[in-house]
């Protein structure tokens, strides 16, 4: 009987474990925006890289801000390829304030952080690489602290 409760519970917690790992195909990683500001010709690259060679997921875009972004949208230019090798080049605004000036983002104190989805169910290549750039009718934005890619896969392991 011992061992048997023994083992029940390493396989619960081991199934317990299992359960908060990320999936194998999943991706995140984040740039920090230099201090002096995100000039216009600069664009921040992220190779995207799972265990698969083609997985499909959501295409998510995060970036953190503080009160010092002078605007309450951001225009970016985001650049990627799906398996059949088709490029897409979206413009996405992300609204970070609402109309009367309150930051829409979560967070506290001086730092907002905004997610949003650029493109549900991509199938992508490992190592292809995402490109983001601001498109802004302004030469430097200050006040944007890091921009990250995250890929959440859809494959079921």
């Amino acid at each position: 009987m011992k061992l048997f409760f023994k083992s029940f519970i390493i396989f619960m917690m081991s199934l317990c474990l299992s359960a908060c790992a990320p999936k194998r195909n999943d991706y995140s990683e984040f740039s920090s925006i230099d201090a002096k500001g995100w000039a216009y010709g600069d664009t921040i690259s992220f190779t995207v890289t799972h265990a698969d060679s083609i997985a499909s997921g959501d295409l998510i875009l995060s970036l953190r801000h503080t009160d010092e972004y002078l605007y309450s949208n951001l225009w970016l230019l985001v650049s990627y390829t799906d398996d059949q090798n088709h490029r897409f080049n979206d413009k996405i605004n992300i609204n970070l304030a609402d109309v009367y000036g309150n930051w829409t983002g979560k967070g506290t104190g001086i730092s907002f952080q905004k997610q949003i989805v650029v493109k549900k169910g991509l199938r992508h290549v490992c190592g292809q690489q995402v490109k983001v750039a601001h498109i802004m009718r302004t030469d430097t934005l200050g006040g944007i602290e890091l921009l990250g890619i995250d890929f959440v896969s859809l494959d079921k392991e």
